[in-house]
């Protein structure tokens, strides 16, 4: 900086910083903001680039979703990601012989999310290099739980494009429960919660389920559709929280946090904060 000139930042979007650990263990940003150089006298004399150290709360995200990271992305939140290598029909498996062996019966799919997004947390918390520069850990999962003559269907992703037409098949003109669990690591602190929301599908024929199926979308969701993608005309309406059904419940995530000290605005990312 010249002699004689004080630095002020102008409102303006940083350019991506690096990060590092700061004192106490917490994660920094250093950002480089345009500022402008001016004299005490208040004139101003140019634009510089300024180096900042912004205090965050880094999230890492332990999931592949796309809408799950465009979720947190469009709520000011930019994590690291780092994929779970839960073998997920195991822990399904071996909860429902503890279940049956403690006479509970039949696991509710909104704890079977549950015990999935709680896997996954740790399993990226224990083995993911990506851990040891987050602050917080979220691991998700969804389930789509139908009701019918049959009784109760609970469905994840389908296994191919048959299975996703059958599913449609049996969707369109019905209601299900989307269930999403969301568990979060804070360190020694590990808190989770499930969201349900009620989702209303329109009577589809049987070409506008082969022209979607074919788009392959249903084959990387939950229950085989989108609210927020090509799926969206097909959902004619929901109860509860829409982001739920797109895979995070913000509002939860919020709650969740709030259990480990912590608020939204601590995950803001810096060009928020600016």
């Amino acid at each position: 900086m010249q002699p004689g000139y004080e630095t002020t930042t102008t409102p303006a979007h940083p350019l991506k910083g690096e990060t590092g650990k700061g004192l106490f263990g917490s994660n920094m940003r250093r950002d480089h903001r345009p500022c402008s150089l001016r004299p005490a006298t208040g004139r101003g004399t140019g634009e510089d680039r300024c180096l900042l150290w912004v205090a965050v709360t880094t999230l890492l995200l332990a999931s592949a979703s796309p809408a799950r990271l465009a979720t947190l992305r469009s709520a000011g939140i930019e994590p690291l990601v780092a994929v779970s290598s839960v073998d997920e029909p195991a822990v399904l498996a071996r909860a429902a012989e503890e279940a049956a062996a403690a006479g509970l019966g039949t696991l509710p799919a909104a704890e079977q999310v549950l015990l999935l997004a709680r896997a996954k947390a740790r399993d990226v918390v224990a083995s993911a290099p990506a851990a040891a520069q987050a602050d917080l850990v979220l691991g998700c999962d969804s389930m789509l739980e139908l009701d019918g003559g049959a009784g109760v269907e609970v469905v994840g992703r389908p296994v191919d494009a048959a299975d996703a037409v059958a599913r449609w098949r049996s969707m369109r003109g019905r209601s299900g429960r989307l269930h999403t669990g969301h568990w979060l690591v804070r360190g020694a602190h590990q808190v989770g919660a499930t969201s349900t929301t009620l989702v209303h599908f329109a009577d589809l024929s049987d070409a506008e389920i082969d022209a979607y199926v074919a788009t392959g979308e249903p084959l990387r969701v939950a229950g085989a559709f989108t609210v927020d993608g090509l799926g969206g005309p097909f959902v004619t309406g929901i109860e509860g929280d829409h982001h739920g059904v797109v895979g995070l419940s913000l509002p939860l995530l919020r709650d969740l946090l709030a259990r480990v000290g912590l608020t939204v605005p601590d995950l803001w990312d810096a060009t928020v904060r600016a």
